[in-house]
């Protein structure tokens, strides 16, 4: 009987032992300041190493403001290397070279222009993410970004566009989410 009491604490002890040094390996992340420029942005990141993570992030924005709609989505993959803090992914100071992919189509009544366009581009940001015991992500980033921009349809001389998506930008976000 005292073999198998011995065997049970044990296993338990071994258990929170094990969970105690659990560190989460995965990360589903929405930016909610991107709401007030009518998007929707989730991202998904994975550990790939103890201080390396790769990030997939996607969007999709529709905004119209009197005359002039635009929509589209776009995808963001990054890699994270973590410098800072505990050193280790999902948890620390990070350095992160993206690539962006983005369409949009947009169109304006007054001059009765449409066009349809896409962006390939890329950038790196600097950042600092927390995962807490609870769970709870948060993820705070900035950096520059370059965007060129392809026509696909309609002509580019009927639209002024600039601000991130055509040339150099400045990519930047609060991220919330929790870990797994």
């Amino acid at each position: 009987m005292k073999k198998y009491l011995t065997l049970t604490l044990v296993l338990v002890a071994a258990t929170f032992a094990s969970k105690a040094q659990y560190t989460p390996k995965n990360a589903i992340k929405i930016n909610p300041a991107s709401v007030l420029l009518s998007t929707g942005n989730v991202s998904y990141e994975r550990a790939i190493a103890s201080n390396q993570s790769v990030q997939l992030g996607v969007f999709y924005s529709g905004l119209g403001l009197g005359d002039f709609k635009y929509e589209g989505f776009g995808l963001t993959p990054e890699y994270r290397f973590y410098f800072g803090g505990n050193k280790e992914a999902l948890n620390g100071g990070y350095v992160a070279p993206f690539a962006r992919y983005q369409q949009f189509s947009i169109s304006e009544k007054d001059t009765n222009s449409k066009g349809k366009f896409q962006t390939i581009g890329g950038g790196v940001v600097l950042g600092w993410e927390k995962s807490y015991k609870s769970g709870f992500v948060l993820d705070l980033f900035a950096g520059p970004s370059f965007n060129n921009i392809k026509f696909k349809s309609g002509n580019e001389n009927d639209f002024d566009i600039k601000g991130g998506i055509k040339g150099f930008g400045l990519r930047a976000g609060v991220s919330l989410g929790f870990n797994f």
